[in-house]
């Protein structure tokens, strides 16, 4: 039977045993003895994959920083008025986590303990600083209130965002992953916005 398992095992889903080990047992807390057991696989058969248990994490980091980052780069994310990219990008980030949740859940957890960690942990401030920006030019357009400070703006807004991993449970009958984006638009950029945009 570990043969079979064995024989049909890939990195893809050896990926997604570690990401759910990681987040159980936290990357610190976890061994490749607890991957090897959770897999069915033995050690070696891991090892005939990745290096390490940091290149899992590095890789499981990596799919879930691609998705965040590829939102920037989307047509609705690079043009238009500043305020109607920033609901843009805040509702597909969301859409992102929801899609990606054991692995957004994941990057959200790493405290900065290993290489790996700290490099994730820089790309998601880069990614919060290319945020921050967009709130700054909408503000300075107008379209956002004056009386609020970007940064302290920025922070809510991905709180709020990332807060959707600690609670969010998809197939459990709440809210669907669009009603959530939804949500999340209406309450954070209502409170920021100048004027409704309807």
């Amino acid at each position: 039977m570990t043969m079979a398992k064995r024989d049909t095992y890939t990195p893809e889903s050896l990926l997604a045993v570690a990401v759910k080990v990681f987040n159980e047992r936290g990357y610190d807390g976890t061994s490749m003895e607890h991957l090897s057991k959770a897999a069915g696989i033995s050690k070696s058969s891991i090892y005939h994959h990745v290096r390490s248990k940091e290149e899992l994490l590095r890789l499981a980091i990596s799919r879930a920083l691609d998705g965040l980052f590829a939102v920037l780069d989307e047509p609705a994310a690079t043009s238009g008025r500043a305020v109607d990219r920033l609901e843009y990008v805040t509702r597909r980030t969301v859409d992102v986590l929801i899609d990606e949740l054991p692995y957004v859940t994941l990057l959200l957890r790493v405290r900065g303990n290993t290489g790996t960690e700290r490099w994730a942990m820089e790309r998601r401030r880069e990614f919060d600083h290319r945020v921050a920006a967009l709130l700054k030019e909408a503000a300075a357009d107008g379209d956002l209130r004056q009386d609020v400070d970007v940064r302290l703006a920025t922070r809510l807004l991905f709180g709020m965002i990332n807060s959707v991993a600690e609670w969010y449970r998809p197939g459990r009958g709440g809210a669907s992953a669009d009603e959530v984006a939804d949500a999340v638009v209406r309450t954070a950029l209502a409170g920021l916005r100048t004027h409704d945009p309807a």
